[in-house]
């Protein structure tokens, strides 16, 4: 992640992560393969990161779900363009197309994760009463598209779509759709 964030991933090759890990690029092949699986794997080292980290914020319960859900967009969004995280993702995404089941399986493992803490915050708000009645599942998945349409111009740098602009976006779009009146 360091390497992608201080190169990006055009300048990440099995030599310059070998020498930078004190590892021949030899024994990165023999580890993960191909450079598609080392991207999958940090990519799955990474989502586990941010997994425990959303976990933790949605699992606070004296907190009410709109600050929780607002908390779930904070970490979804990009901090910026080339976000390592994000051009992580982004690059995963582009190399989907051409990989086999596993990694595909792999990869919808990571955005199911997403997903099910999304609808599961969601049923919690409705079944409360805190946001208005939704499908939580249908309106997750509209909201996750959302998030990734911005977020993919916030990695990019895509002019007038940075971080805190896609954020009052989003906020606008949720106080519009789903969150009661206070």
């Amino acid at each position: 992640m360091a390497m992608i964030a201080e190169r990006g991933l055009d300048g990440l090759t099995m030599a310059g992560l070998g020498r930078e890990v004190g590892m021949s690029s030899g024994h990165l092949v023999y580890y993960f393969r191909t450079k598609d699986e080392l991207l999958l794997q940090t990519l799955e080292w990474s989502e586990g990161r941010l997994g425990a980290e959303r976990s933790a914020l949605l699992s606070q319960q004296a907190l009410p779900v709109a600050d929780r859900l607002a908390a779930y967009v904070e970490l979804y969004v990009p901090e910026g363009p080339r976000d390592p995280h994000w051009t992580l993702w982004l690059e995963v995404w582009n190399r989907s197309q051409n990989a086999d089941a596993d990694a595909r399986a792999r990869q919808a493992a990571i955005e199911g994760a997403w997903h099910r803490d999304l609808v599961a915050l969601l049923a919690e708000g409705v079944s409360h009463g805190e946001l208005r009645r939704v499908d939580p599942d249908r309106y997750a998945t509209r909201l996750r598209a959302l998030l990734d349409g911005f977020s993919v111009h916030v990695a990019v740098g895509i002019p007038g779509t940075g971080r805190d602009q896609v954020l009052t976006h989003v906020r606008e779009h949720l106080a519009q759709t789903v969150l009661t009146a206070s």
